[in-house]
């Protein structure tokens, strides 16, 4: 549903921007965890497989956390962001310098699984299982329980029922809107609970690096700023918006990239009217002003 006519963010503002920043280094697939093969070579698109530890691969990934971190945490001081972390939970147990930072910078962090992994398949008590021991971690590296869950593309019919019975309030699998939403997820014992649904974005997300090679900074960025003008547009007109800016630490955190995120703040910069901020505070607006039903 659109917002209400008379809806702002708050401060008066109109356009909400939540830059959400995926920590995944550390909990890919990796026979050393158990798994039957290893994570694909995404910047390459090679798939390998037989069960063998890619190292080279994996050095791919901790280029995240120990070149493309830095990086971006200097970028989001500097500016004064408060970002959203979406953490697989083993990630930040093993890069328990940057869960301090995380906290230390007063971001939020979102739990994105226990491990960076797949949970379609998982069996209910699987999947409460790894629900349960991701928020379960990340309350544990950062000493605050994350409210939010963003999966790994793909969840199961009840993940919501699971979410909603250890205690998230907010889910962000949905693609369906550039505005917050209440859903009603049905229980075991016939009643239902309201959650708040904090549409994604894909189409702006950094990934489209690894999925279309051609792609440059600046195309990124004229993409982000592209957005962020047509959807700051339309709340002047139209009603309050919400804008979602995915990235990565091993992707925009390359020294060709992450000129291009800067690019993107120095924009958002010129709009002092913007609420940027993380999805935690985003979702306690929305729920404080539009009760569910």
């Amino acid at each position: 549903m659109p917002a209400p006519a008379d809806f702002t963010w708050p401060n008066g503002a109109k356009l909400a921007l939540s830059i959400v920043v995926n920590v995944e280094e550390g909990a890919e697939q990796n026979i050393r965890d158990g798994d039957k093969g290893p994570e694909p070579v995404d910047e390459l698109s090679v798939h390998v497989s037989k069960p063998i530890r890619m190292h080279g691969n994996e050095s791919n990934y901790q280029y995240g956390i120990k070149a493309g971190a830095p990086r971006i945490m200097r970028l989001l001081k500097a500016y004064g962001v408060e970002a959203t972390f979406t953490a697989a939970a083993l990630a930040l147990e093993r890069a328990p310098s940057l869960a301090t930072e995380i906290v230390a910078q007063g971001h939020e962090v979102c739990c994105h699984g226990h491990r960076w992994s797949h949970q379609f398949w998982m069996k209910e008590e699987r999947e409460r299982t790894f629900i349960r021991d991701g928020w379960q971690s990340i309350e544990k590296m950062t000493g605050i329980r994350p409210i939010g869950w963003l999966s790994r593309y793909l969840h199961t019919d009840i993940t919501r029922r699971l979410l909603a019975e250890e205690g998230y309030t907010y889910h962000m699998d949905d693609y369906s809107d550039d505005f917050p939403f209440w859903d009603h997820v049905p229980m075991v014992d016939g009643s239902t609970k309201p959650m708040v649904i904090m549409p994604y974005a894909l189409d702006s997300n950094d990934m489209k690096f690894w999925l279309s090679p051609s792609l440059t900074a600046r195309d990124w960025l004229q993409y982000a700023t592209d957005s962020f003008d047509w959807l700051y547009q339309e709340a002047q007109t139209d009603g309050a918006r919400m804008m979602s800016l995915g990235l990565h630490l091993r992707i925009i955190g390359r020294p060709g990239r992450i000129g291009a995120f800067q690019g993107f703040l120095d924009h958002v910069k010129r709009h002092p009217d913007v609420w940027v901020t993380s999805r935690a505070n985003i979702a306690h607006a929305f729920s404080a002003a539009i009760p569910t039903r």
